[in-house]
Parts: structure tokens; sequence; C-alpha cells
């Protein structure tokens, strides 16, 4: 894995408008995400490996650790497919937030309980072959470790996902953790690993699938952290 850091898009997404079936970005989207690469690269140095890992086509299913408010932002950046993001309920009680935040495709989901509906608006989406973002720890880490995961990326994985891709964030945590009300400035990278096929994915048991996604996050971490320096977070 340390050899295999690169940091080009996949060829077949260089395109202005994508494959039949697959959800193109708008011009807002576009504009949008343009002005969060500028500061992304800007505020942040921003660096992001292995994004040619992004399918091309089908539905697909971002599962990424949760580091802070910037981490929606950080798993789709640097893609050439939108995405859409399930988003805490209580983020749609601003009607100019709610706004903001369902134009750029986001839609609730509610926390601490197994909310039926998001979940088939997620299934929905991705049988129409889009691609969603969810963060399965439920909260922001307060450590900078990746927490126990929900079991709800199973399902989506195994019954509407065409493909699941790990997504690791770090470097987001020490530049805005959930004690700090304002961000600072830091080095945060993001990284991507190879998309597993549904077919794959229907091998393991619902548990045992959602263990092997945290544990190749948690391994992802580590082989990053020791690359750039930083010191190893250890696990039981």
């Amino acid at each position: 894995m340390m050899n295999e850091y690169r940091s080009h898009p996949n060829p077949l997404l260089r395109r202005w408008r994508l494959a039949e079936g697959v959800q193109n970005c708008s011009l807002y989207y576009r504009v949008m995400r343009w002005g969060c690469r500028v500061a992304g690269a800007a505020f942040y140095h921003q660096r992001v490996y292995n994004r040619h890992h992004e399918p091309a086509t089908g539905g697909v299913v971002y599962v990424s650790n949760h580091q802070s408010f910037f981490d929606p932002i950080l798993v789709t950046n640097a893609l050439s497919r939108p995405g859409n993001y399930m988003a805490r309920d209580t983020l749609f009680r601003q009607p100019w937030f709610r706004r903001l935040i369902e134009s750029l495709n986001a839609f609730p989901i509610q926390r601490n309980k197994a909310d039926t509906g998001a979940l088939k608006e997620a299934m929905r989406r991705l049988k129409n072959g889009r691609t969603i973002v969810i963060f399965p720890e439920g909260t922001r880490t307060r450590d900078g470790h990746i927490g126990p995961f929900l079991p709800g990326v199973a399902v989506l994985s195994q019954r509407a996902a065409e493909w699941t891709v790990p997504v690791l964030i770090d470097g987001a945590f020490e530049a805005w953790p959930r004690t700090q009300m304002l961000p600072r400035p830091g080095r945060i990278f993001v990284e991507y690993a190879p998309a597993i096929p549904r077919e794959e994915a229907r091998q393991y048991s619902p548990e045992e699938f959602v263990r092997r996604v945290r544990q190749t996050l948690i391994d992802m971490q580590t082989h990053l952290r020791a690359r750039i320096g930083k010191p190893t977070l250890h696990y039981e």
C-alpha cells in the first residue's frame, strides 16, 4: 500500500457529460465544488490519494470515518460524480440552510434510531445510479480514532449499491475537533480504497462486512499516518 499513493481521476470520468444512467453535476454543483477545492488547497493543503478508485457507473456508497463538519465536502470534493449526503435531521431546521444542503443533494436522517425512511431514500438513489456518502460512526470522533460502525452500511452495500468505497479522512480532526467552535488551518488528507463490488459484499454476513470495512479504514489510517510522520493511533 505504501507505494500505491496516486492522485489522478478515473480516466472514464474525464468528460463533461457522464455515461447514460449516471447522475451528472449541475453547473451550480460544479461551481460550489470548485470553490471548495480552492479553499481546501489554500487553507488546508488538502491532498487526495487514489481517486482513480471512483467507479464510473452504478450506484456507489462511500463509507468514511467522521472527523469534522468538513467531512461531507472532503469525501466528494475531488470526485467527478456528484455526491448525495445523508445528513442529520437537525440540520434541516433552518429554512435557509435546508435549501442550501438540499440543493447539494442532501437528505435527512434521524440520529440514534433506525430511520427506515432515510434508508429507503438512500436505496432509491443508489438504484438510480447515484452516489451516497455515509458516516457509519454516527457522530464525529472525540479523539481521532475510528469508532464502532452502525449496521446500515451493510444494508446499502449488500442490497442496493453496486460498489462500496471506503474513504479515509485524516487531519480534519486536528483542524476542527468537535470541542472547537471554529476551524483552524491545518493539513488534511483524503484517501480512497479500491471499490468493493456488491457480489463480494454479499459473501459476508452484515456484521462481518461492517467489521471488514472498518478494519480497512483503520489499516489505511495507520499506513497514511506513518507515511506523513504522524503518531500511530492504537486500537484494541
